[in-house]
């Protein structure tokens, strides 16, 4: 019987509550937003599976040597529709054409942020760009599951815990998976989104959410919200309340603070991030559309990017050059200590009034995220 007694330890990846034979495993959502595991001790069979799932309680130190790539999609309308090199469709559409299945998180018709999958090349557009939001897993480990068991070739895309909670739910190696990860800075409270997208639900109904829209370019990414009558509002980088709360490290998931999986070495096979600092590695690469950093961890990873190949440019970079510049590839972040002010206030202060009372630290707490964030950057 899983037992976590401290959230700190819980990623929220659905592993136990997709292994439970009796169902007896259920993610209840908590006074800050992020889901974590209710056991019905009444059906409870004391099976033990949940333990043997668990990525954190069966947490693996991965020794690969993986190969570090800049690299875009040579297509300029899916690049400028993705949040960084559009990289990601690519190898999406390779594994339809062969017959596969592709998982990914989308917006549901609430704009809620679940994981989904689809079998045909449309459906790949809604899993493209960036979320910023804890995604909800629901049963698509038990759905891979069944397609893999089937024969059929599956991309799951997700966080670096997802990916864990996948690997472990499955409990053995399928040579038809493929699995893609993020850089991830930490997952964001959903509360904390439902939040902040009340403010664009009030006059006009949302047809579509885009967190890193490139209309004044990839490095000032804006935040925009379309409508179903055809308007849009387009909100810059530095007017953006959700974006300062997520980057200022309020209201990620406590596990994002201590996070298990940072590390080069990944279980995923592809792993994919915005290429910050390019402009320090490959200067004849910034043009500001958008650059992908690829790291290539295994050979099955190696073998599918080689089939999108043709359709990138790319260059292969030193890897730690590249991680200097993207250091939530190996480094937790911060737990910012306002983070409980800004939980404790979240359902009395309008969202943004919030953002900024809680971003206005004392200046102790100034200096030790300025101290934190140097260490970051050397280490």
């Amino acid at each position: 019987m899983i037992n976590i007694l401290e959230k700190k330890d819980c990623t929220g990846c659905y592993g136990c509550a997709n292994v439970c034979p009796k169902n007896c495993i259920n993610m209840i959502e908590d006074d800050e937003g992020f889901k974590y595991p209710k056991i019905n001790n009444d059906i409870c069979i004391k099976c033990n599976l949940c333990d043997k799932v668990c990525p954190i309680l069966n947490n693996r130190n991965m020794d690969n040597n993986p190969i570090a790539l800049a690299a875009y999609n040579k297509d300029e309308r899916i690049r400028k529709e993705s949040s960084s090199g559009g990289v990601f469709t690519l190898i999406a559409e390779s594994i339809i054409k062969s017959g596969g299945i592709v998982f990914g998180a989308k917006f549901n018709n609430e704009f809620e942020v679940v994981h989904d999958y689809t079998d045909n090349i449309y459906g790949i557009a809604q899993f493209r760009g960036a979320k910023y939001v804890q995604s909800n897993i629901g049963e698509t480990y038990s759905l891979a599951k069944m397609f893999l068991e089937k024969g059929r070739k599956v991309l799951f895309s997700g966080t670096p815990c997802q990916i864990g909670g996948l690997k472990r739910y499955l409990q053995k190696e399928h040579e038809n998976l493929i699995c893609v990860d993020l850089i991830c800075h930490g997952v964001p409270s959903p509360i904390s989104w439902r939040k902040y997208k009340q403010r664009f639900e009030k006059n006009n109904n949302i047809k579509g959410i885009n967190f890193r829209d490139k209309t004044y370019g990839w490095k000032s990414y804006s935040f925009k919200v379309e409508f179903e009558d055809s308007s849009d509002i387009l909100i810059k980088r530095n007017e953006n309340s959700y974006m300062d709360g997520f980057i200022g490290d309020i209201y990620l998931r406590p596990s994002c603070h201590n996070c298990k999986f940072k590390s080069i070495n990944r279980e995923s096979d592809i792993t994919l991030a915005d290429f910050w600092g390019i402009e320090n590695v490959r200067r004849d690469m910034n043009d500001d559309k958008g650059i992908s950093l690829i790291l290539i961890n295994s050979e099955k990873g190696k073998k599918n990017f080689r089939n999108i190949s043709d359709s990138i440019e790319k260059a292969e970079v030193d890897i730690d050059e590249a991680i200097k510049y993207n250091s939530s590839a190996i480094k937790s972040s911060y737990c910012n200590p306002r983070r409980d002010y800004f939980f404790k206030r979240i359902n009395k202060t309008p969202f943004d009034k919030l953002v900024i009372k809680s971003l206005k630290d004392p200046l102790s707490i100034r200096l030790k995220i300025k101290i934190y964030n140097m260490i970051k950057r050397v280490r």
